[in-house]
């Protein structure tokens, strides 16, 4: 159990408004330079330069306003330890889906069942929301499959060679949906 995160207070999770990633931006910043530059595979290739996750902050903050993203921070007494998004689809035909993006923990808050902790956040508000059919997509063999599974999620599939590793190799990436 890391030692940071058993003396911090308990993990509150929130959905963020648009204001929240303004106010929050250089700690979500580091949170996404700290995922990339650990090796998750979210879709950025270390080194991540901080106008690059700026612009990705940014870009995120537009989408909560115009309605087509959610974004939950998960907080302690140290600041932004998690964040998770879900992109809504926004067809008229597809009201009911959305797409988990970006399921982040800072690698001193990882191990303690804060990815489950949004996760199953994320789910409960979807759900409540209308949302029932969620999908998502991680590297093959990346230890959020096995939180994924242990969820309920189910894997649909893997393409093979669809993302680039910062060494410039090709990973299978596994596909995984949920009905809610």
């Amino acid at each position: 159990m890391n030692s940071n995160f058993k003396h911090s207070a308990n993990p509150s999770i929130r959905l963020a408004t648009e204001h929240d990633v303004a106010k929050h931006k250089a700690e979500l910043i580091t949170l996404l330079q700290d995922s990339v530059h650990g090796g998750a595979s979210v879709g950025f290739l270390p080194p991540l330069s901080t106008q690059d996750a700026a612009a990705y902050w940014d870009s995120v903050a537009e989408a909560i306003g115009h309605g087509s993203r959610w974004l939950w921070l998960a907080m302690d007494d140290r600041g932004i330890i998690g964040a998770v998004q879900l992109d809504l689809a926004t067809r008229a035909n597809a009201l009911h889906r959305a797409e988990v993006c970006k399921l982040l923990v800072r690698s001193d808050a990882r191990r303690q069942g804060l990815a489950s902790l949004l996760m199953q956040t994320l789910e409960s508000h979807a759900r409540s929301n209308g949302r029932t059919t969620l999908v998502l997509d991680t590297r093959a063999g990346d230890p959020s499959e096995v939180v994924y599974a242990r969820l309920g999620w189910l894997k649909s599939g893997e393409i093979p060679k669809y993302a680039r590793s910062a060494d410039g190799t090709l990973h299978e990436t596994a596909f995984y949906f949920k009905l809610l």
